[in-house]
């Protein structure tokens, strides 16, 4: 969506992916910021059943609380299908770095995604939407 919440700071701003869905009602989230963390913020990977910064701290819980919030907003007005930003440990779908910080990507999904597959919602990475719908 392009909004400034992404831990460095940055947004990553997709005219083209905005454009195919500008018809669509859209409901813009981001866990990170929901469970509590603030933008900007030291890097964090899922290693093993936890989310972990490279200096070790244990921001488990933040994304917990808020992949849980952000997935009781989706299901309370009934989103049938997520489009989640890549690679992220909250929103990765289908890859997410391997929780060494080497940029290692390995099969599996963020934090939020998976609170979304358990709630029944369809999710697909932004990178596989504009290349399926391209």
């Amino acid at each position: 969506m392009g909004e400034t919440c992404r831990f460095d700071g940055q947004g990553k701003h997709n005219s083209e992916l905005l454009d195919l869905l500008k018809d669509k009602t859209l409901l813009p989230v981001c866990p990170e910021v929901e469970g509590g963390l603030p933008i900007p913020r030291p890097p964090a990977e899922i290693k093993g059943a936890g989310v972990f910064r490279e200096n070790g701290e244990d921001v488990s819980e933040a994304f917990q609380k808020g992949a849980s919030r952000c997935t009781a907003k989706a299901v309370s007005v009934h989103v049938g299908q997520a489009i989640l930003k890549s690679r992220s440990p909250a929103c990765g779908c289908g890859k997410i770095y391997d929780g060494s910080f080497s940029k290692t990507l390995i099969d599996g999904d963020g934090v939020f995604t998976q609170h979304l597959k358990v709630a029944g919602i369809t999710c697909i990475s932004d990178e596989d939407f504009l290349s399926n719908n391209s």
